[in-house]
């Protein structure tokens, strides 16, 4: 017979054979997942039983042993073969003549092979040696040859384990959070390596190996079936690119969500987040308990001979009074926290009393006790609670509701808490809402956190703006819940608000309240998004923003959430520049909120440096341009000024073709457009002319600023022909050509409607790109419009810029005008 009986197991030891069969088992559709692993475990088992017997003579104290993952039987389509050829230290020729006849058929076939051959004595050595030997011997397992040879080394070897776990599991535990520091965290990660991140298969045989030293054991329930889905994601992502990956990279994803019968890409990173969730919180809880241990047992004999010698002072301090007194016996000293709730070595616990089944504010009231003491909550605890727990009745007691804030305004230690409660199901009993935001990916990489991470870093965040609000509750709330939305259909602000009303109220706060969060939920993007994005100095914009907000206590939450929701979004959400711009809106703001009429664009007057610099280029009838670094205030109290960028001023004689040429020549420089407002200056009386004032913000995105005089000469010679901007540009793009990542989505152009009584607004969102505002500019003077003021935001790799646009007369672009011009400006950047 060749190939192989699918039914009996057995194959033709030669490669073709081999490799026929297990291209079959491949290939069937019926049969995944963990059947499939151990049917080629068991299909590769029988090949290599039959090199290992196909000699003419095989040498005697000599066996085959399959250690790592191969030696769980957990062999993935292109998982390596991990083989340990064991021998008694006899014909060393024999030996490796044996070994030959092993490796060279695996290699022939093009299978990856880490294979040894030692003595049990240089095993046991090198596994003393290297604890990623020992670890992979942990799970080896007989294949061939001497049965008695095997079982020894694997009993030795658990046995050295266990004697030396004491000294072992630190480095283990060191191991893995080295490894988690360089590879990130596999439950928020948008391309997670499914093995080396943390929460990954390489976190699950650590468990393992803990449990071997029997000092700890990892939570069971749920570990075997994550461990089960990230193996089986491991699986698809092997067969759909027919590499031994464990990266699950973007473009691969949709892939390998069919491949598993899955709906969509997200589907895909949801179930590998709960798995990689799953792991990473029994890898917590299970250090924790290794460290208990271990600390137990460092002070043991010392507890054993002060209660000796305090045992032996106390008998002989009542000596014939007829008591018997002991002493040896301790118990672990508990200190309360809370009602119900106790401190019991490092951990908070359940006092003995507590009855969760009888208390339904027990789980948020031991959760805020343990944040704010900085502990973390008892596995068993929050296990107990969520057996006894029932829902709370609505609205919350107010008890319940003052637990929840205490718990979101406890800081950082919120996490670890908030984390337990989700394990163990608590925080959807509490939250029902809370299940579609679970786990949730968020694919932006401005986002460092899955949409529910988020949220609690958000709140963790506002925990430290409590001092500058007169309702921390309500911020801490409207943190929690502000994208609450995400996950259903439409604006994730609008489906918020109506899910925010609905929570507000089911937790206690009165109808004034809820209100408050539920408009702090629906315009968090509000203050950043017109900071960052519309003109400030355009009374149309303050009052839109005023109008949204209503009142001063509002806008003091607002400002507070805006800045919390940044900093818990990411480094490139947040900066010095976008706080001082939303500081700037705030106070126009609170201003027209406390009755004071903004005034009119049009009636803005120039500074004295603007008048400046307008005279000289009318004079000279060339461009004239200044830089100065501007800072804000510093980040500590007693630290050095934030830098906010460079100001850069341009007064240019009224011509067509400035903005492009201005942005052209800053892309060729390399810097970076913050924000960019263009406008006509009005002359004193007396001055003949026409000029142009651009207030730039802009950043050097390598090295430092060029001259002054540089940019005026580059600049001169843009606008009168002789520098081809655009020419340059493309040399320099072939020159450097960018790498091909991700294939990103189309630009997308609209008019903002009444977002301007002054101006029509385009916005534009795209990948940012150098040059990319020169071919905007560009493609609104072929349009024929005035750009009044401009506004550059980049997150990431998208920008997000806005254009106020007028007709030649200065006055907004009929609304069929404006959707054409925005038509074609998209139709531009999409070529």
């Amino acid at each position: 017979m060749t190939g192989t009986d699918m039914d009996n197991g057995t194959t033709d030891s030669g490669p073709s054979g081999y490799a026929a069969a297990r291209l079959r088992l491949l290939s069937e559709g019926a049969r995944s997942g963990p059947p499939r692993r151990a049917a080629l475990a068991d299909l590769t088992d029988t090949w290599l039983g039959g090199l290992f017997a196909a000699g003419a003579e095989v040498p005697r104290g000599v066996a085959l042993v399959a250690v790592g993952g191969y030696g769980r039987a957990e062999l993935s389509p292109r998982s390596d073969l991990d083989l340990l050829l064991l021998h008694d230290g006899g014909d060393p020729r024999a030996v490796a003549a044996l070994a030959d006849r092993l490796w060279y058929p695996v290699w022939d076939l093009g299978l990856a092979l880490d294979h040894s051959v030692r003595t049990p004595a240089e095993a046991r050595r090198t596994a003393g040696e290297d604890l990623k030997v020992q670890l992979g011997l942990l799970d080896a397992r007989h294949i061939a040859g001497d049965l008695g040879l095997t079982t020894a080394l694997r009993t030795a070897v658990l046995a050295d384990w266990r004697n030396q776990a004491p000294k072992r599991l630190p480095a283990l535990r060191e191991m893995g959070e080295e490894r988690a520091a360089r590879m990130g965290e596999l439950q928020y990660l948008l391309e997670p390596d499914l093995k080396e991140a943390r929460g990954g298969l390489r976190d699950v045989t650590a468990l393992r190996a803990v449990a071997a030293s029997w000092l700890a054991d990892a939570p069971r329930d749920g570990l075997a079936d994550a461990r089960r889905r990230l193996l089986d994601v491991r699986d698809a992502l092997h067969l759909t690119t027919g590499r031994a990956a464990d990266r699950l990279a973007l473009q691969e994803q949709d892939q390998v969500a069919a491949e598993l019968g899955m709906l969509d890409a997200d589907a895909l990173l949801r179930q590998v987040y709960e798995a990689a969730r799953v792991i990473a919180y029994a890898n917590d809880v299970t250090w924790r308990e290794v460290g208990r241990v271990l600390r137990s047992r460092a002070v043991r004999p010392r507890l054993r001979r002060l209660a000796r010698e305090r045992s032996d002072f106390l008998r002989r301090a009542v000596a014939g009074d007829g008591r018997a007194l002991g002493g040896g016996k301790t118990t672990p000293e508990r200190s309360p926290l809370a009602e119900g709730v106790v401190e019991q070595d490092g951990e908070v616990v359940l006092a003995r009393a507590a009855r969760p089944e009888r208390d339904p504010v027990l789980p948020l009231r031991a959760a805020a006790a343990a944040a704010q003491a900085g502990l973390p909550l008892s596995l068993h605890a929050v296990r107990r609670m969520a057996a006894g727990a029932r829902p709370l009745p609505a609205p919350w007691p107010a008890e319940a509701r003052e637990q929840l804030v205490t718990l979101l305004g406890s800081g950082p230690p919120t996490v670890q808490v908030w984390e337990a409660l989700e394990a163990e199901g608590l925080v959807n009993l509490l939250l029902p809402d809370w299940e579609r935001v679970r786990c949730r990916p968020q694919r932006n990489a401005v986002h460092l956190w899955t949409v529910d991470r988020h949220l609690i870093e958000t709140a963790v965040r506002a925990s430290e703006f409590t001092r500058r609000v007169h309702r921390p509750d309500l911020l801490l709330v409207a943190a929690l819940l502000h994208d609450i939305g995400k996950g259903w259909p439409g604006d994730h602000s609008v489906a918020g608000e109506v899910i925010a009303k609905d929570v507000a109220t089911r937790i206690g706060f009165d109808r004034h309240d809820v209100t408050v969060i539920a408009t702090l939920v629906r315009h968090h993007l509000l203050l950043v998004e017109t900071a960052t994005r519309r003109d400030l100095e355009d009374p149309a914009t303050v009052r839109a923003v005023a109008g949204a907000v209503a009142s001063q206590g509002t806008l003091e939450l607002l400002h507070a959430l805006t800045e919390a929701d940044a900093l818990a979004t990411g480094p490139a959400a947040w900066s010095s520049w976008r706080a001082s711009l939303v500081t700037d809106l705030v106070k126009r703001v609170a201003a027209v909120l406390s009755g004071e009429v903004p005034a009119d664009l049009a009636d803005a007057a120039p500074t004295a440096e603007h008048e400046r610099l307008a005279l000289e280029a009318v004079a000279t009838g060339a461009p004239v341009l200044s830089l100065r670094a501007q800072t804000g205030p510093p980040a500590e109290p007693s630290g050095d000024p934030e830098p906010l960028g460079v100001e850069l001023l341009i007064a240019v004689p009224d011509q067509a073709g400035v903005l492009p040429a201005v942005a052209g020549l800053l892309a060729l420089h390399r810097l970076t457009v913050r924000t960019a407002e263009l406008r006509a200056l009005d002359l004193p009386a007396g001055v003949e002319g026409s000029v142009l004032l651009l207030d730039w913000r802009v950043a050097a995105e390598y090295g430092s600023l060029p001259q002054a005089a540089r940019l005026r000469a580059d600049l001169v010679r843009a606008l009168d022909g002789s520098l081809d901007i655009a020419a340059r540009l493309t040399e320099r793009d072939a020159a450097y050509p960018r790498r091909r990542g991700v294939v990103a989505p189309p630009p997308r152009v609209t008019v903002a409607r009444a977002a301007s009584r002054h101006a029509t607004v385009i916005e534009v969102r795209a990948q940012d790109a150098p040059g990319l505002l020169f071919r905007i500019g560009r493609a609104l003077e072929d349009a024929g419009v005035r750009v009044r003021s401009a506004h550059a935001s980049t997150l990431g790799a998208n920008a997000v810029d806005a254009f106020y646009v007028t007709g030649p007369e200065g006055a907004p672009l009929p609304a069929e005008e404006a959707v054409a011009v925005a038509r074609k400006l998209e139709e531009t950047l999409r070529a």
